[in-house]
């Protein structure tokens, strides 16, 4: 028979049920991967805010993606490489702590997709209204955008877990290596058909906004690159788009991974593993796959780096 809790404030993470045999070598490949997502995206968004060259639209507007990923992992990892060294009887995590662990987890996953979506939106009118692009994409416009993906966000998260905390607590286990909001409204023995609903609907409108602003936009700069003859138009429109649309494949593939192994129990284990390299995979490609094949962003850090040998010798 289940042990009930009633609301209690102490809750129990479940974590990555790991054998010892593999317990060193999975702190150490979060460990490591934590800290080169930690050093890649600082220096990228350290590189864009410091170099004047970078404060283009599309590199302001993509300065969004690290910010996202450092916070996603530092959410997620530190705890995570916590409750690996520890026995599953002493993870322990408050209510509120968890509540604020699920809130920015689901925060910066929303926001993967609004700041995509707008930065679709650049390259549309960098590609589609090539004239008009300084004149439409302005500083007050590149604020508007960063601030209206993540207020969208916020807004949409915040009605998601206070659908969620307004419900009474039954139980204490956090099946996760993490705090979401599908594990904290389980906690409860209430009717979460709300919840399920609104889940639902936040999920499949966010994800039709996301792919079909993305379709949309990428349909009309294809028939504008078919209809054009300039080859260096076509060229880099092809290289900068490439590398958004690898970028927003990659974080599709691993969200609708994540979702679809929510809705299976019996893949408890997949579905943990996938929850953890939801986080670590984008974060250590995004700017690989953005920002390092970025032509711009390459010249400054040959520059820097040739400065340097420079100095030193």
């Amino acid at each position: 028979m289940e042990n009930y809790t009633y609301n209690s404030f102490t809750l129990q993470l479940e974590g990555l049920n790991v054998s010892k045999d593999f317990l060193y070598p999975t702190f150490l490949f979060s460990f490591f991967s934590y800290l080169f997502i930690m050093v890649i995206n600082c220096g990228i968004a350290v590189l864009i805010f410091s170099k004047m060259k970078l404060h283009q639209p599309m590199y302001l507007l993509f300065c969004n993606l690290p910010v996202n990923d450092i916070l996603a992992n530092s959410i997620v990892v530190p705890r995570l490489l916590i409750d690996l060294m520890r026995p599953p009887s002493e993870r322990l995590i408050s209510y509120y702590e968890c509540v604020v662990q699920a809130f920015i987890a689901h925060l910066v996953g929303t926001t993967s997709h609004t700041v995509l979506m707008i930065m679709a939106f650049d390259r549309y009118v960098a590609i589609c209204n090539p004239l008009r692009y300084a004149s439409i994409m302005t500083n007050k416009m590149v604020i508007k955008l960063t601030v209206s993906a993540w207020g969208v966000a916020f807004v949409l998260v915040g009605i998601l877990l206070g659908l969620t905390i307004r419900l009474s607590r039954c139980r204490t286990m956090i099946t996760n290596p993490y705090c979401d909001n599908a594990s904290l409204f389980k906690l409860s023995c209430e009717n979460a058909f709300i919840n399920n609903v609104y889940g639902l609907t936040f999920t499949g409108v966010l994800f039709a906004g996301s792919i079909g602003s993305i379709v949309l936009t990428y349909t009309k700069i294809t028939i504008v690159c078919l209809t054009s003859k300039n080859r260096s138009l076509n060229s880099k429109a092809l290289k900068t788009c490439s590398t958004h649309l690898v970028v927003y494949l990659i974080m599709i593939f691993c969200g609708m991974s994540l979702i679809t192994l929510h809705r299976f129990p019996q893949y408890n284990d997949y579905r943990k593993i996938c929850a953890i390299l939801f986080r670590i995979v984008p974060g250590s490609l995004n700017p690989i796959i953005y920002g390092v094949q970025s032509k711009d962003i390459k010249k400054v850090l040959l520059k820097f780096c040739a400065s340097k040998k420079i100095l030193a010798s």
